[in-house]
């Protein structure tokens, strides 16, 4: 028996999956660089105070959505960009064990990047608690389109002044231009996907 016991113990440990508040850090450090930003001047841009980016950066706190998609219009990209990995895109299949996961530390909300990195439109799979809200201010100079399908549950889409409630199957298109919230009014978590095209 103690030699079984001793062989279980000897079997390689599941490799961790890398910190996804590590790879934030790292994606915005590196768009931040491309776009020879200081982090004064992706401040300036994005609202978001010099220490909280430099914390944000350093991996030493973890970032609200509301917080990441400030950063996320100053910086040029989309939310879900700032959840691609950094480097070559890879193959054409992205794996669901290799898609990033992330919990909004505010609202609770986990979303989920389904596309290839590189891929020119984005799919995100959001799964989100009941009696959540997320509310984004942000606008952008540049067209991005989103639409917002949902699977499962019911949830409200308020864009600039205009309310919309879907329930499972309904599917939302909208521009990117506007204030845009997301609220949860039920008792019962609502899942959604989201896909995302610029241009």
């Amino acid at each position: 028996m103690g030699k079984s016991i001793g062989k279980a113990a000897t079997r390689p440990a599941t490799p961790p999956k890398p910190d996804i508040d590590a790879a934030i850090a790292a994606r915005i450090r590196s768009l931040r660089d491309a776009r020879d930003l200081s982090i004064e001047a992706l401040a300036e841009k994005s609202a978001v105070s010099r220490s909280m980016i430099s914390l944000i950066e350093r991996g030493e706190t973890s970032p609200t959505a509301v917080l990441l998609e400030k950063l996320a219009a100053a910086l040029g990209t989309t939310l879900a960009g700032l959840f691609e990995p950094q480097g070559e895109p890879g193959g054409p299949v992205a794996r669901k064990a290799d898609q990033p996961l992330w919990r909004d530390p505010a609202s609770g909300y986990v979303r989920r990047n389904v596309s290839p990195a590189g891929a020119p439109v984005q799919i995100v799979e959001v799964s989100f608690p009941a009696g959540a809200e997320v509310a984004y201010e942000t606008t952008r100079p540049k067209r991005i389109h989103h639409q917002v399908w949902v699977l499962a549950g019911a949830i409200e889409v308020t864009v600039g002044s205009e309310t919309h409630r879907l329930v499972a199957g309904d599917c939302l298109a909208f521009v990117l231009d506007r204030p845009t919230r997301y609220r949860n009014r039920t008792r019962q978590s609502a899942r959604y996907a989201v896909v995302i095209a610029e241009g």
